[in-house]
């Protein structure tokens, strides 16, 4: 069930970070509080992802997915290049990602 915390955690902070070039330096209202929200909501979730997730672990995959999920919407969205540099860089987060999540210690 914690997994579906952190799945919404991701998904409301990627959600925050993508609005945050609407609020023109939080000039916008509508997209200034969607930031908010979004960031709360994330927080929220991500505190109840850690009830059973460590916290080492959980902050690596909320942090590495959303930076591979913001890389995503910046060529799409805002026409933002990505190069061979910058993926292999994603790739590595993700290699991090993956060996935090193969290495947890046995309790």
């Amino acid at each position: 069930m914690n997994a579906w915390f952190l799945a919404a955690a991701i998904a409301c902070e990627v959600f925050a970070t993508s609005m945050l070039k609407w609020t023109q330096g939080f000039s916008r209202l509508w997209p200034s509080l969607a930031v908010v929200v979004g960031y709360a909501l994330s927080f929220y979730a991500l505190s109840q992802a850690l009830r059973t997730i460590p916290i080492g672990v959980a902050y690596a995959i909320w942090s590495g997915v959303g930076t591979a999920a913001m890389v995503a919407i910046g060529a799409l969205f805002y026409r933002q290049p990505v190069t061979p540099v910058m993926m292999l860089g994603i790739g590595l987060i993700v290699a991090g990602v993956v060996l935090l999540n193969l290495h947890r210690p046995l309790h």
